[in-house]
């Protein structure tokens, strides 16, 4: 029922327990889930808006995480704290 990809198991697992739920109260209903691919055709486009999203985050990332450190760094000299 549940294929190796993880996307998979989740949605099989909530119709397994809808249908499961449905027949406890005589329900003539079922659901059914299929999954397919989120893009079927090659969009470049997107792939390029996705990949500059990304690019633009990390370089936020990038550039706040070393003041971060030394901010850390300073306030361990001021109080002059030493690690065992």
């Amino acid at each position: 029922m549940c294929s190796p990809e993880p996307i998979n198991c989740f949605p099989m697992l909530v119709n397994i327990l809808s249908n499961t739920f449905l027949r406890l109260f005589n329900s003539t209903a079922r659901f059914r889930v299929w999954s397919e691919l989120f893009y079927a055709a090659e969009n470049t486009e997107l792939k390029k808006y996705i990949f500059f999203g990304l690019f633009t985050y990390l370089l936020v990332l990038a550039a706040g995480l070393p003041p971060l450190f030394a901010m850390s760094n300073v306030e361990d000299y001021k109080v002059k704290s030493t690690s065992c």
